[in-house]
């Protein structure tokens, strides 16, 4: 780690000296020396873009705008697919073709993804506008292993890969002295998100979890809920309608060969061998045990993510579950199908946390599917349903609901509030307005040297024992998981243990 850090200083140094040096015999343009609304390239943070399916690309178009930022590799197993799925046929074309003002863009073609995609958007993106540092090349890797060996002059990592390569890459980047930044999960196993934590703490590089970038709206119902609002906090609700990809009940049984330039064993890592099948990859994995985290890590994080840190919700005690399940009819006689390898349909999943000093205990429960509490009567008072996805904060003396961007969060009915004297609509307007550049500059900083930011992952902890738990008791049938955050075991179901980690390919086995 020390070289490489020093590998980075020692390159800033020399191309600040060499900037320096050149001001003393020529005028040299503004794109070099940086000044108002410019970076100079000795100060932009090098990025490696790891993970270039749909979401990939749709995230790059934010990093490409921001002008303290480089990207200068990408790395996907996919070279240029033409099997992506995406939540419109030409929604995703179009943003990229916008942002490289090229309106015909791949216009007509499959729905873009792919390492080789991805190094286009980049040079496009960074020749329209016109300066030598950025038209400088994008390198394009499949293995990411062979990008970390070989990037010497990258900054920072970017990980966007199916949840089952999330730690891998990770640990591997943070190990190299690369700060990183992490889509949603930390890792899709338990032990994995600790070992990804304990890196983070050991190697001391800058990292950033981005759901950490929401909850505005949740710190508000903090605020009034320390206020009195609601009395005594006992209960949060989460809902989402999620899934929105496909569901399998089964494993797949045929064998479709796999797709031309695409690399399924550096896509499965870690995990054991299986055959190829389209029902794992791109927008589905996050259906299944072995690859993603299910409903709840793909939204839970970003309107959870807050609540853990406002509540201090970092003493899990109990998790329990109730799966949805799926029948089938074999010669006459119908049978439930078992199943410990996808996620359910729908489900809930209950978080008990023990009391602490500074509050009571909280119940934290998530509901997917189409699941949803029940409308309380505050709801019903004000004649009103509660949507397909929200949040509500239950106390001995009212309720809150909303939280997350789903809907701006009121006391509720609304007498409640009047009485209260608190109006939400004015007071979320206020927390908005701080804006979302004021948190990305949080974690650029940190990239440059500066302190740890809001989504460090050493915050990451508890959510990760949470959500990786509940996948577990999910994979367990509901099975009530009686839990020691200290020792980070299951207590009273042993066998559960075994769920909290996965059997390696030999030669990619993790340590911090």
């Amino acid at each position: 780690m020390e070289r490489d850090m020093k590998t980075q200083m020692n390159r800033r140094k020399f191309l600040g000296g060499a900037a320096a040096s050149a001001a003393a015999f020529t005028v040299v343009p503004r794109h070099v020396l940086g000044g108002a609304g410019n970076v100079a390239p000795s100060e932009k943070i090098t990025f490696a873009y790891v993970g270039c399916g749909t979401q990939g690309l749709r995230e790059m178009m934010g990093l490409l705008a921001m002008p303290e930022l480089r990207i200068v590799a990408v790395c996907d197993p996919e070279k240029d697919g033409v099997n992506y799925v995406d939540w419109s046929r030409d929604g995703l074309r179009s943003e990229i073709a916008r942002a490289l003002e090229k309106p015909d863009w791949r216009k007509g073609g499959p729905i873009p993804g792919g390492r080789e995609v991805a190094k286009e958007i980049v040079e496009t993106y960074y020749a329209k506008g016109g300066t030598s540092d950025r038209a400088k090349g994008c390198t394009a890797y499949a293995d990411f292993r062979e990008l970390l060996e070989k990037a010497d002059g990258i900054d920072a990592v970017k990980v966007i890969t199916p949840d089952h390569l999330h730690a891998t890459v990770a640990i591997a980047a943070m190990k190299k002295g690369k700060h990183v930044m992490m889509h949603k999960p930390l890792a899709n196993r338990q032990q994995e998100a600790r070992l990804v934590v304990e890196t983070a703490r050991r190697t001391k590089v800058g990292t950033y979890f981005q759901p950490a970038g929401a909850g505005e709206q949740v710190k508000q119902v903090a605020n009034w809920i320390r206020a009195g609002a609601i009395g005594t906090l006992r209960e949060i609700h989460n809902w989402s309608f999620r899934p929105v990809w496909p569901q399998y009940a089964t494993l797949p049984t045929d064998q479709p060969a796999v797709p031309k330039d695409f690399d399924w064993d550096l896509w499965l890592g870690p995990s054991l061998p299986r055959p190829y099948h389209p029902h794992y990859t791109h927008a589905v994995f996050r259906g299944w045990y072995e690859f993603g985290g299910g409903s709840i890590a793909d939204m839970g994080h970003y309107s959870l993510w807050p609540v853990f840190r406002e509540f201090g919700l970092d003493n899990l005690a109990v998790v329990e579950s109730t799966p949805s399940h799926v029948c089938a009819i074999e010669n006459s006689v119908s049978r439930k199908i078992a199943n410990d390898f996808a996620f359910p349909f729908a489900s809930t999943i209950r978080f008990k946390f023990a009391a602490k000093s500074d509050r009571p205990a909280v119940d934290l429960f998530w509901y997917d599917g189409g699941m949803r509490p029940v409308t309380p009567p505050e709801v019903e008072e004000d004649n009103k349903e509660l949507a397909s996805e929200g949040m509500m904060f239950v106390g001995d003396q009212g309720k809150i609901l909303g939280g997350f961007r789903c809907e701006d969060p009121r006391i509720i009915p609304e007498r409640k509030a009047r009485e209260f004297g608190q109006g939400a609509a004015a007071a979320q307007s206020q927390e908005r307005s701080r804006g979302r550049g004021g948190r990305d500059a949080a974690w650029v900083q940190t990239f440059k040297g500066g302190a740890a930011n809001y989504g460090d992952f050493t915050l990451g902890g508890p959510i990760s024992d949470a959500f990786n738990l509940g996948a577990v008791s999910l994979r367990l049938g509901g099975k009530r998981l009686v839990w020691d955050t200290v020792i980070g075991k299951v207590t009273n179901l042993p066998a559960a243990n075994k769920c909290l980690t996965r059997e390696y390919r030999k030669g990619w086995e993790l340590t911090a």
